[in-house]
């Protein structure tokens, strides 16, 4: 098993974000968390992602208890096994695209140029390696995204509306590679408001008010 999530909860304050979530994630599964703007959709991904910590219930990654790491213990985690894309890019603006997958890399271990350059290949920007971020498309830049997400070989891919931006060429670019890395075996969790794409998963959660329905 990936993880599992055992009654989560989290508050911010007075306000409940989250109310007694529970799901698990097996490798090669895909997840899809879905529901309206408020539901809770993406503090839910922070927790998984270990970005944040639930208020209460317990989060089980590899087996191993994650609700009281400290942040040093966390960075590890998600360097080592997680590969996150995010609805805002955050390119390195004055980066081309290889330096911005090499540079998480440079995080993760070692720095290999031609390993970066065949991620690129693989994306569909081997013709844009020299290309700052703000000479790309949208559609571009979260391809870029995914690149330098996949580039560690993560156990689990984490993705907050990937698609939320793009058009519908780019969205179905962007889908294929998806898929293309559950094809390899690993797992994905992937938060959208497009039903067609959410029917894509394995198992699906909805949240409303911050609870499951």
């Amino acid at each position: 098993m990936i993880f599992n999530l055992h009654q989560i909860s989290k508050r911010f304050g007075d306000v409940c974000a989250l109310h007694n979530v529970s799901c698990t994630l097996d490798k090669g599964e895909w997840l899809t968390i879905m529901g309206p703007s408020g539901s809770g959709k993406s503090t839910l991904l922070n927790i998984i992602s270990l970005l944040d910590s639930p208020t209460s219930g317990t989060y089980t990654f590899f087996d191993k208890d994650m609700t009281h790491l400290n942040e040093d213990e966390k960075v590890l985690i998600r360097r080592e096994k997680i590969g996150l894309i995010f609805q805002q890019f955050y390119l390195i603006p004055y980066l081309s695209a290889v330096e911005n997958v090499m540079l998480a890399q440079y995080y993760h271990s070692s720095i290999d140029k031609e390993d970066a350059l065949a991620m690129l290949e693989k994306v569909g920007l081997s013709h844009r390696v020299r290309h700052l971020p703000s000479e790309l498309s949208g559609g571009e830049q979260q391809r870029l995204c995914i690149a330098r997400a996949m580039i560690n070989n993560p156990e689990i891919l984490l993705a907050d509306e990937p698609t939320g931006n793009l058009d519908s060429e780019n969205e179905a670019r962007v889908l294929e590679l998806l898929q293309s890395f559950k094809q390899e075996g690993k797992s994905l969790v992937l938060i959208t408001h497009n039903p067609e794409l959410g029917s894509y998963g394995d198992k699906k959660l909805l949240l409303k008010h911050g609870e499951m329905q």
